[in-house]
Order: C-alpha cells, then sequence, then structure tokens
C-alpha cells in the first residue's frame, strides 16, 4: 500500500474553507493586541476561547480561577449586521455590538464597562 501525504494550500475551491467557524486573522490580531495592552496594564489576566456552530468566543478573566469578565464574541449568520460582532458580560448579556471589530473595541472604555 501507498500512503501519499498531501499538502493543499490555499485552495479557494475548498466548500469547507468557505464555511469559516473561527476569527480571521486580522480579527484575531486586533483582539490578542487589545489583550496585550490590558495585560499590561493589570487589568487581564487570562483569556480562553469558546467555537460553536454558531459563534466564536474570546472570554476575558481577570483571574483564571474566576468566571470570565467579558466576552468578545463573532456571530457567524448574525440577524441584522449590527451583531456580527458583541461584547457580553458573564451573564451573556449584550453590552456593545458592531458591525466592525475594530471600532468596537476602539470605542469601547473597558474600564467603566
Amino acid at each position: 500500500m501507498n500512503n501519499i501525504l498531501r499538502l493543499v494550500v490555499n485552495n479557494v475551491n475548498d466548500k469547507k474553507l468557505e464555511d469559516k467557524n473561527f476569527f480571521e486573522k486580522n480579527e484575531l490580531k486586533i483582539i490578542l493586541d487589545l489583550y496585550a495592552k490590558m495585560v499590561s496594564e493589570g487589568s487581564w489576566k487570562d483569556y480562553g476561547l469558546s467555537i460553536s456552530s454558531k459563534q466564536v468566543g474570546f472570554s476575558v478573566f481577570k483571574n483564571a480561577a474566576e468566571n470570565a469578565l467579558y466576552k468578545i464574541c463573532k456571530n457567524f449568520k448574525p440577524k441584522n449586521k449590527n451583531l456580527k460582532y458583541l461584547i457580553t458580560d458573564t451573564n451573556g448579556k449584550v453590552l456593545k455590538s458592531s458591525f466592525d471589530l475594530s471600532v468596537l473595541l476602539k470605542d469601547t472604555n473597558w474600564k467603566k464597562l
């Protein structure tokens, strides 16, 4: 038996690649830049990622043993374009929403949220 290993890079015809169920590279960079800034200020200590078929979330923790302070979410199929990106609290209540992630995170006062 011949086992052949194939590497496929940037195959735009692959149907599975169209169904993106995670943050894109530029979105994750924006979130991680904010996370690094908040860690250096001492406000945030840890993070976690959650993935479902409807959304992906980046949870932020003050301490690793506590519940998440905030969750930055990306909805894959929002009912409204302003619900594409969300900031929610520990109970899932939507604190802010936008169609643009960078605007949402820049316009948020994290200390007063």
